[in-house]
């Protein structure tokens, strides 16, 4: 006769909350609960399963084969019942998903795709708060944030969405008023643009040119850089995600080809579970840009 016992619930979310994130701690804060807690329902459940779920290390905890196996059908339950109750909710009840994002992407690439996003996700709200200096995103003022930064530089990245291609861009008049620019060295001797106190000579030092610059103004934001940039006052750096439309319009040119990838547009969340349209979003985040630079 089939078994149609449920484990206990309780110790299911624990051990799916320890299993996404990697450990208990993690998970007690993701669940309002207290570390002991977590280890008791986990305990609770490898019992009532009769096998070892995890295996402890100093560095929390990981999944064992058993616990890989079961994890990946109770996170699909789990969200199937997420779902089961967004179904029944009243069809006019409000989706909001708040995403907070550093300015440029949220001004230059986020924005004008917004309503078709919106198009293929029906019902669906946005909140876009940009924002050039969050490092984490907590689940009370947004769900999800978009930074660029690198490796290592963010708790909570999610998913690495692209690593676009860096190189020096100004406006077509601002070009032709100038000496003419034929290597990397060349470019010291123009007013370039800097939105913090480091980038350019990151992009030097890729390119194999080891020079300390130093300037009188620092803008906040990579946007802001660009837009004075584009009022034809000297050479920025731009990612290839920004000024792309710019550069096919012809407002903007490159002034060289040297070009490398320096930082990673990456989505942070919150400890907690995600719900079905962050992980939307960031599927289509991911598409979106994948197809759009997939060169």
């Amino acid at each position: 006769m089939p078994d149609h016992r449920l484990p206990p619930l309780n110790a299911v979310r624990a051990f799916d909350a320890a299993a996404r994130l990697g450990s208990y701690v993690e998970a007690s804060k993701s669940l309002h609960v207290t570390q002991p807690a977590i280890g008791r329902h986990v305990k609770l459940l490898e019992e009532w399963l009769g096998t070892q779920l995890f295996e402890r290390t100093s560095r929390g905890v990981t999944l064992t084969s058993a616990g890989e196996k079961y994890h990946c059908k109770i996170a699909s339950a789990l969200q199937l019942i997420i779902e089961a109750g967004r179904e029944l909710q009243p069809k006019d009840s409000e989706r909001w998903l708040r995403i907070m994002v550093v300015p440029g992407f949220a001004k230059r690439w986020l924005t004008p795709r917004l309503e078709a996003a919106r198009r293929l996700r029906p019902g669906l709200k946005f909140a876009i708060e940009p924002n050039s200096t969050f490092t984490d995103v907590d689940g009370k003022t947004a769900d999800l944030g978009i930074v660029y930064g690198l490796d290592g530089e963010y708790a909570h990245s999610r998913a690495t969405l692209i690593c676009p291609r860096v190189f020096p861009i100004c406006t077509p008049g601002y070009l032709a008023s100038i000496e003419p620019i034929t290597c990397l060295a060349d470019l010291l001797k123009h007013n370039l643009i800097h939105f913090d106190g480091e980038w350019w000579n990151m992009w030097f030092a890729a390119n194999g040119l080891d020079v300390h610059l130093t300037s009188d103004v620092l803008y906040v934001n990579n946007d802001h850089a660009l837009s004075v940039a584009e009022s034809g006052q000297g050479i920025a750096l731009a990612n290839e995600v920004l000024v792309r439309e710019e550069l096919k319009a012809g407002t903007l040119v490159r002034v060289l080809e040297e070009q490398v990838k320096l930082e990673s547009y990456r989505v942070l969340t919150p400890s907690a579970e995600l719900s079905a349209d962050a992980q939307w979003f960031i599927q289509w985040l991911t598409t979106e840009l994948g197809r759009e630079f997939s060169d």
